[in-house]
């Protein structure tokens, strides 16, 4: 298909609105108070200097020119073309530091995924710069020794396990995680079996405990997830973000973009695997993931929810092959989650539960949600497919159906 006519239905949308659902809303009433700052992007999503309510129409009409043009002249129009012209003159006078040439030295890098053997199971992961495969491997390998079936779903022996390697892999993140051009990044290592043993011996299965680093560079962490497919077996699981709420929380007039604010996910600190410097690609915790049983795919998911996303992949995968739930139960069930501090859990973590976990040493505190909205895509053996989403987003399984009413026509049912 030509870049138009795959961009066709996000110009429509941009050009004619949609209608604002209630988690849109939330979304807007979180990030109101820094949004009223800037005039273009009040103007869109604070029309009235209140959120728009749910049911409201949200129009971009100049995010749909900006599309449109893209669709006619490619990534040209913003790499040396006159969007990039519009940007850099923003920039200027706004004190920002994008240039021309920062423009023009953009380009595409593409790496092989991660790939994960658990219980029998492949599992494929982003890779780096990307934190999350190499960790989801790390984490998998080391609960791979423990009987998960058999320590159930929701008890404080599971969840103590989670959290213990939790903590062992934001651990090994902070140390040596990052854009391959500038770190070392141990990844054979991280992602050995091995080194799994060398971590798993350490944990204590009676006591929580604080962890460092078992790594270190080798000398020389809002957002939007889907999974789809077509009945010629192609599958995409594609995780978009702009980091916060909003992302800088302005709009670009003549463009109608909203930028992202990623640079806070650097280190401000010289000399750490994170730190900024310049060309250099951020991590990110962006987890789309696939499990393959007998190298045939069977569950593609992914979610939003900053540094909670691998965490909770994870969990979802845990959930599939050694809980043997559902899917719509994989996805939909409660979370936990820590990097070194408070031990998160969800609300519908029974109370006896956090008892036992406190008595271990966590510090356990309840949350509403522990990352964001997950779906999923399961591949059954007779050809069908079941998607879901959960609870903790307004996302949805759809599924098109229908196929040639004659030649040259396609029709769908919704």
């Amino acid at each position: 298909m030509s870049l138009a006519d795959v961009m066709q239905p996000a110009i429509k949308h941009a050009s004619r609105g949609y209608r604002a659902t209630p988690y849109l809303h939330e979304c807007i009433r979180d990030g109101a108070s820094v949004m009223l700052k800037d005039k273009a992007i009040s103007a869109i999503y604070l029309p009235h200097g209140t959120p728009l309510k749910a049911g409201e129409r949200v129009v971009q009409s100049e995010y749909a020119e900006t599309l449109s043009y893209i669709s006619e002249h490619g990534e040209g129009a913003l790499y040396g073309g006159p969007l990039g012209d519009i940007l850099v003159d923003y920039m200027e006078k706004h004190g920002g530091f994008i240039t021309s040439r920062d423009l023009a030295a953009v380009e595409s890098v593409e790496r092989l995924p991660i790939r994960a053997d658990y219980r029998g199971w492949e599992i494929l992961g982003p890779p780096l710069p990307a934190a999350s495969g190499i960790h989801i491997t790390e984490m998998l390998n080391i609960l791979e020794g423990y009987d998960i079936k058999a320590s159930g779903f929701g008890t404080s022996e599971t969840i103590h396990l989670l959290a213990e390697v939790l903590k062992i892999a934001f651990a090994d993140r902070a140390a040596a995680s990052g854009d391959p051009h500038y770190v070392n990044v141990p990844v054979e290592r991280l992602t050995s079996k091995d080194y799994a043993r060398e971590r798993r011996r350490a944990i204590d299965v009676n006591r929580a405990q604080k962890w460092g680093a078992g790594v270190a560079q080798l000398e020389s962490a809002h957002t939007t997830h889907m999974t789809a497919a077509d009945a010629f077996g192609n599958v995409v699981a594609t995780t978009q973000t702009i980091n916060n709420l909003f992302g800088a929380k302005i709009l670009i007039p003549g463009l109608g973009t909203i930028p992202n604010n990623y640079m806070n996910l650097f280190d401000p600190r010289p000399g750490h695997a994170l730190s900024l410097a310049p060309g250099k690609r951020v991590t990110t915790s962006m987890s789309p993931v696939m499990a393959l049983r007998d190298g045939k795919l069977t569950f593609a998911l992914g979610l939003p929810g900053g540094k909670r996303i691998f965490p909770s992949a994870m969990q979802a995968l845990i959930n599939l092959i050694d809980h043997g739930m559902s899917l719509q139960e994989a996805v939909e069930a409660p979370r936990v989650w820590t990097e070194g501090n408070a031990l998160e859990v969800e609300q519908a973590i029974p109370e006896d539960v956090r008892a036992k976990l406190r008595a271990l040493g966590h510090d356990v505190v309840e949350m509403s949600t522990v990352g964001g909205g997950m779906n999923a895509i399961q591949f059954h053996d007779d050809g069908t497919l079941s998607g879901a989403a959960c609870w903790r987003a307004d996302g949805t399984p759809v599924a098109l159906a229908g196929g040639l009413a004659h030649a040259g026509v396609r029709f769908g049912l919704r």
